[in-house]
């Protein structure tokens, strides 16, 4: 599509021969903002991670990771330095171990600007404090002179996010952005990213564990178990008609905040370690929808219904109801 900024085409990971990633399809189209879920380690960071060259060398990586056409896994370190950061930029779950301890935040986003905008001197550090003042940070001026560990975690978050604005990228991916943070700054970082996307115009990719977030902040959803992308579709539609077992699972999971009480679902048992997937499909072991053809061959993402994918033989059938 012409306005696809980002295609991940069979995106796969390995880290001594056991599979990470089994094949990751996933687009991102200019301005838009894509939502990530699913339970731990079932891919979500390791995708985004594979795709900007930031897993260590013993990563076995294979796919392709297109950026306006550009295969990223392909590229030279050079090309990678300019697009991280600059095009592509990313805030990471924990802000404190993302920040160096031992220079000041001022000088840590002035570097940015330096790498990425070819800034220097007082101009370096009167952007910095802009992105201070864009990003929500009182006293800017001051807080350029502090160090991480004197800054509360939502402070050091919005430094992080100043950071990623200093190479004024296409795409935004916000790693778990509030996981460390108590709810009313999770709410202050979360409207912060919806207001300066709206402003900006790049789009954002949003890996979270929280639905309730997703949903709020996202126009399409991506749902991953154990490497792969099984489901995928415009958030209302996913959250409306989910299509595969696991996400009605999910879902079922979830308090209604309106409505009689009624008791949550669970799913049983847990996601399988990835050296020991079952054959087929590796919910299967775990969806009260199963049987024997699900462990025939791994299923393809097909079509759902209007821009809605999903990963299950029953799709064409009937897709579950939510619990």
């Amino acid at each position: 599509m012409a306005d696809t900024l980002v295609s991940i085409r069979d995106l796969r990971v390995a880290f001594g021969g056991v599979p990470a990633l089994r094949g990751v399809d996933l687009d991102v189209r200019r301005g838009e903002a894509v939502g990530l879920v699913g339970e731990s380690g079932c891919g979500k960071s390791v995708t985004w991670l594979a795709a900007l060259g930031l897993l260590p060398a013993k990563a076995a990586v294979a796919g392709q990771v297109l950026l306006d056409g550009q295969d990223l896994l392909g590229a030279s370190p050079a090309t990678l330095d300019r697009i991280r950061g600059g095009r592509i930029a990313m805030i990471f779950q924990d802000p404190a171990s993302a920040l160096n301890p031992v220079h000041r935040v001022g000088r840590q986003v002035e570097e940015a600007l330096r790498l990425h905008r070819g800034m220097a001197g007082p101009a370096a550090r009167a952007e910095a404090r802009r992105l201070f003042d864009l990003v929500g940070i009182p006293d800017a001026g001051r807080r350029l002179d502090t160090y991480p560990h004197e800054m509360s975690g939502g402070q050091n978050q919005r430094v992080m996010i100043a950071m990623a604005l200093a190479g004024q990228p296409e795409l935004l991916v916000a790693d778990e952005p509030t996981t460390a943070l108590d709810a009313t700054i999770q709410a202050q970082i979360l409207d912060l990213l919806r207001r300066l996307q709206a402003e900006t115009g790049m789009a954002l990719v949003l890996i979270s564990h929280d639905l309730g977030v997703v949903a709020d902040m996202c126009s399409r959803v991506g749902v991953m178990y154990a490497g792969r992308v099984v489901e995928q579709a415009p958030a209302g539609a996913l959250f409306t008609h989910p299509a595969h077992p696991y996400t009605v699972g999910l879902l079922g999971a979830l308090p209604d905040m309106v409505g009689p009480r009624r008791r949550l679902s669970a799913i049983p048992g847990g996601v399988p370690e990835p050296w020991n997937l079952p054959p087929g499909c590796a919910f299967a072991p775990r969806c009260d929808h199963a049987s024997p053809a699900c462990a025939a061959a791994v299923p393809a993402l097909q079509p759902a219904g209007d821009r809605h994918l999903a990963a299950c033989i029953r799709v064409n059938a009937r897709a579950p109801e939510p619990a």
